[in-house]
């Protein structure tokens, strides 16, 4: 005799609270002309958004001076790895149509520089950097030690190949008389890298806080004498340090290096005229056939003269507006057509 299913038992459990959860659901019934009026507001929002920003990105002003070249006998003198006690130094003059009114920055850019190389970004000593350990080097290969066993401090390939080019940068005031102009090295690290990723030993005399180490390969000086003038820039709290450490994501990339003090000549920001840069040549380019340059630039409230973030929200914008149109098309074209029950639709 078979068994109805009336005569087996559930398997489901009761309907109770004490046995079934039910909570309060909620369905989104989108309607056509809802999601279409989504889409075009988002595409007039970005649409708006880029041509602002392409705006403000042209009403900055930006000058490039690439003098890899124009050193080109420096450039050949820092390719062999013997001279690097010879001093070298090149002079790039330029000329300035037009003042550049407000803070103005300078940065340093290269060109074909790989610091996102798997093995480059590991070679660092994050306990190092923030004062804890000055001595623990264990992921610092090939830059952790020296020939003697004396621990690199700061340790690792980064912090080894340092920037270290420097840039004077003079206005000639007149036919005779040639000024240098007065640059900020101070302030042009993130806040968050200059007081918590990086901190000094806990020592009253910084030289005897790095005890037991020695210096990168590549430098000519203990990082506790990087600068002079500011006992306060040294150690790992050095701001041209911090923003080198702070690895680019592309292998073109400028970093910042000063920003102009507002005084005397200066006070509106870089006068129209001659000026030229004096650089000391230390930092190799061309043995990896890369290049070197020097950026003054303003700033606006969207940042510098890079167009890419208002050309990503123009074509974004254009986007969504042709998904739109063509969603728009295909709602029109079958609106009237209805579906007969009969009408299968194959998965």
């Amino acid at each position: 005799m078979k068994r109805t299913p009336q005569d087996c038992p559930s398997r489901l459990p009761e309907n109770t609270a004490v046995k079934q959860q039910q909570l309060p659901a909620c369905r989104l019934q989108l309607s056509a002309t809802g999601i279409l009026s989504g889409f075009f507001a988002t595409g007039v929002f970005c649409l708006g958004m880029g041509v602002i920003l392409i705006l403000s990105a042209k009403s900055s002003m930006e000058i490039e001076i690439n003098y890899t070249k124009i050193c080109a006998s420096c450039a050949k003198l820092r390719e062999n790895a013997r001279n690097f006690d010879k001093e070298c130094t090149c002079s790039i003059p330029f000329h300035l149509t037009q003042t550049m009114r407000g803070n103005v920055y300078m940065y340093y850019k290269l060109y074909g520089f790989y610091q996102n190389l798997h093995g480059y970004l590991l070679s660092r000593s994050n306990s190092q950097l923030l004062g804890t350990d000055v001595k623990d080097v264990e992921t610092c290969a090939p830059f952790s030690k020296s020939h003697d066993g004396t621990p690199i401090a700061p340790c690792g390939a980064i912090a080894n190949s340092l920037f270290n080019d420097t840039i004077i940068l003079s206005y000639k005031l007149n036919s005779s008389v040639h000024i240098q102009v007065p640059m900020l090295r101070s302030g042009i690290t993130w806040w968050t890298d200059k007081y918590i990723k990086f901190r000094n030993p806990s020592s009253s005399n910084l030289s005897s806080a790095f005890a037991g180490t020695t210096k990168p390969p590549s430098w000519p000086k203990p990082v506790y004498e990087l600068d002079e003038n500011d006992p306060g820039n040294n150690g790992f709290l050095n701001d041209d340090f911090i923003v080198w450490m702070r690895t680019a994501a592309f292998p073109t990339f400028k970093k910042l290096y000063r920003r102009l003090s507002r005084t005397q000549h200066f006070i509106e920001g870089l006068p129209a005229g001659n000026y030229s840069f004096n650089v000391s040549y230390n930092f190799p380019v061309t043995r990896f056939q890369g290049e070197k340059s020097v950026v003054l630039s303003t700033l606006t409230w969207s940042g510098g003269h890079s167009l890419f973030l208002g050309l990503a929200y123009t074509v974004t914008g254009a986007m969504t507006w042709l998904a739109a149109f063509s969603m728009m098309a295909v709602h029109l074209k079958l609106k009237g057509k209805r579906f007969s029950p009969d009408d299968k639709v194959k998965l």
